[in-house]
């Protein structure tokens, strides 16, 4: 990510994510993107502890919780996750970063998933096979998924 973060920025990227797992020092690489002037985002696989980035919570606008493992699309979520998205959450709220850090999830997100996701404290939530696979279409997709996510959150 080192190497290549001003040639993204340079082509007009406003975010770079990159993996935890992807970075020898990931608070360096951090403070790089937001130095080049970008916002700087991290992700971390479903193996990654969610204490690997608290030490970089105050270097990003967004941090993403794999709910699936990298590589293609449609796998299933997996639901061990919702206890690690809850943990981020509360990292984020007790930093006081609830206002500027975004907890997204991305990975088997769907009816059956979206609101344990949403639960557990995710507010952006990456849909994509259950879009397209709603035999009542995308706008019917998009829109129960917004009411399931809402429901949750105020459970």
């Amino acid at each position: 990510p080192d190497v290549m973060a001003k040639q993204y920025i340079d082509a007009g990227c406003s975010r770079l994510i990159v993996h935890a797992e992807a970075c020898t020092h990931l608070h360096r690489t951090l403070g790089n993107i937001n130095d080049l002037g970008a916002n700087a985002a991290v992700a971390l696989n479903p193996a990654t502890p969610a204490s690997a980035i608290s030490h970089v919570l105050d270097l990003v606008d967004l941090v993403l919780v794999m709910t699936v493992n990298p590589g293609f699309g449609g796998q299933a979520y997996i639901p061990t996750m919702e206890p690690k998205i809850a943990e981020i959450r509360a990292m984020i709220d007790t930093a006081g970063l609830a206002d500027t850090v975004d907890l997204e999830v991305d990975g088997g997100i769907g009816p059956a998933t979206i609101a344990g996701a949403a639960a557990a404290g995710a507010n952006v939530l990456i849909a994509g096979s259950a879009l397209y696979k709603d035999p009542e279409g995308l706008e019917h997709a998009v829109t129960d998924l917004r009411a399931r996510a809402e429901a949750a959150r105020k459970a």
